[in-house]
């Protein structure tokens, strides 16, 4: 599957943040974001609350200017954001009067906001979603519709 040089960075970016145990939600350095940002939190400046949507003046500005940062604009690097969040369960935007989940670093929902955030990046990049497996298990009458390569796994 051929993906782009942005995506390929993101994912690469946030693979070694939840291996490394370096991904959490609530740090600007370290959540999503964050950390396809190369752990910086200049990003949360684009916004006055972490998980909105809406772009500040600052955030305006660079949009106008077209600006990216390691390839997104300031109004997908909120998006990435928010689904993140989202899918890990938080109430948005994030502060403290808004539920959150009970253990909101945990590997389990992690992962489920990790599958949000690469869903959405596929679909920047009009690639079909690295994370979907459902073709593994399709079917041709009795053979499988695709076949996996095991000689690259072991």
């Amino acid at each position: 599957m051929k993906t782009t040089k942005r995506l390929d960075y993101a994912i690469g970016k946030l693979y070694t943040a939840f291996h490394n145990n370096t991904l959490n939600p609530e740090c600007c350095k370290q959540c999503a974001v964050g950390n396809i940002c190369d752990n910086t939190d200049s990003w949360k400046n684009f916004s006055d609350s972490h998980g909105s949507l809406q772009l500040n003046y600052i955030g305006l500005v660079h949009e106008k200017l077209g600006r990216k940062f390691n390839g997104y604009s300031p109004s997908e690097l909120l998006k990435i954001e928010h689904e993140f969040l989202k899918a890990c369960g938080y109430k948005l935007p994030l502060n403290y009067r808004n539920s959150k989940p009970e253990n909101a670093a945990s590997k389990d929902n992690l992962i489920k906001g990790l599958s949000a955030v690469i869903e959405y990046l596929c679909r920047l990049d009009s690639v079909q979603n690295v994370m979907d497996i459902s073709s593994l298990f399709q079917t041709n009458q009795i053979t499988p519709a695709k076949q996996l390569n095991l000689s690259k796994i072991a």
